[in-house]
């Protein structure tokens, strides 16, 4: 079985690597390599690769949120979320978001391999230095970022990342006006009162990145 694969990260070496190594020792195919959440959406529609090898923190749009949608539209499509977070928060919402994967990236080499042929197979795959039990946790890791919608989680990357309202209405499909106001809800909702506490927040729960 040659398994098409999806590359999503914004690092340009990383993604080059991890083409190298898929096709190399997996028995398979990259039928592209994206930038970001949302090209990634977009080239798993075009393309119906049977695994996405994603990035959990990109820009414009997050690995967690891509696999979300990317499962809604194309469900035989399976997920392996790279990450450098060992939390189970984090791992938690990489599988409540539909992914079937989860590796770190301080252990990809083999075990990207090993997790793109599982979820191919539709088998669940966890890095061994994670305790494998995390994932079923949903009580005790669902964390603050489940009281928000999907758009809300989606304003909120775009605006820690300096969009303006207006910049964020045009990659949403909504008014200003409305973005606003899923601003000033997203921020009650965390119990946060100002940019420098909500970028803080965005960072230590994955939403964005220092890069």
């Amino acid at each position: 079985m040659n398994i098409r694969v999806l590359i999503a990260d914004d690092h340009a070496v990383m993604r080059e690597g991890l083409r190298t190594l898929i096709e190399n020792g997996a028995a398979a195919t990259v039928v592209a390599a994206v930038v970001n959440g949302r090209e990634a959406i977009e080239a798993a529609v075009l393309h119906h690769p049977d695994v996405v090898v994603m990035d959990i923190s990109m820009p414009d749009m997050n690995g967690i949120e891509a696999t979300r949608l990317i499962r809604q539209r194309c469900p035989a499509t399976q997920v392996v979320i790279l990450s450098m977070h060992t939390s189970p928060e984090r791992i938690h919402q990489a599988f409540a978001a539909g992914a079937t994967a989860y590796v770190l990236k301080e252990a990809a080499g083999t075990e990207v391999l090993a997790a793109v042929r599982a979820a191919a197979g539709g088998r669940r795959y966890v890095s061994s230095a994670i305790d494998k039990n995390n994932p079923g946790n949903t009580a005790a890791t669902a964390g603050p970022l489940a009281s928000l919608s999907s758009r809300e989680r989606q304003v909120l990357q775009l605006v820690v990342e300096g969009k303006s309202s207006a910049e964020i209405a045009v990659v949403v499909d909504l008014s200003p006006k409305t973005v606003e106001t899923y601003r000033s809800r997203l921020m009650k909702k965390l119990g946060v009162a100002d940019m420098p506490a909500l970028v803080k927040f965005a960072i230590q729960h994955g939403i964005t990145s220092l890069d």
